[in-house]
């Protein structure tokens, strides 16, 4: 069954993507919860038109996500967490803090804009996150646990 997304949908794809899918995954979840609709050719001609008239918009925010993007490879984040002697931490480094602390720096991100590989960081050290500033604008970003 092919679809048309009408919002960005993780490991599946973005707003306005038309893709295919199973039929029960399209017409039991996706249609009904309004994250898609059936992709005929109305549709497609309505889809069009407004690719084309965002095409100048988009290009726009990608050229300011590329400029956030250049800003934040610079930065550093260090996170204080308090550890026990071995060096757990207790509790643990999530999203939510790492949104936290890049926004004290002046920028403004979401944590759904961020991914940390590891569901959970609990221990000190260098870790990894991707950020995604726009579709197509994806950074990794480096920042450290430490202890306070």
């Amino acid at each position: 069954m092919e679809i048309i997304l009408l919002q960005d949908i993780q490991n599946l794809g973005s707003k306005d993507d038309i893709i295919t899918v199973k039929d029960g995954f399209g017409r039991n979840y996706l249609i009904p919860q309004k994250m898609a609709v059936i992709a005929n050719e109305s549709a497609k001609k309505v889809l069009a038109e407004n690719i084309k008239q965002r095409a100048h918009k988009e290009a726009k925010l990608k050229e300011e996500a590329l400029k956030i993007a250049e800003k934040l490879q610079n930065k550093q984040v260090v996170i204080g967490a308090k550890t026990s002697t071995s060096g757990k931490i207790f509790g643990s480094v999530n999203t939510i803090i790492l949104a936290e602390a890049i926004n004290k720096k002046g920028f403004e991100l979401e944590r759904k804009q961020i991914s940390i590989k590891e569901d959970s960081i609990k221990e000190v050290g260098k870790y990894t996150a991707k950020i995604k500033l726009h579709k197509e604008v994806v950074i990794d970003f480096e920042f450290e646990v430490v202890t306070e």
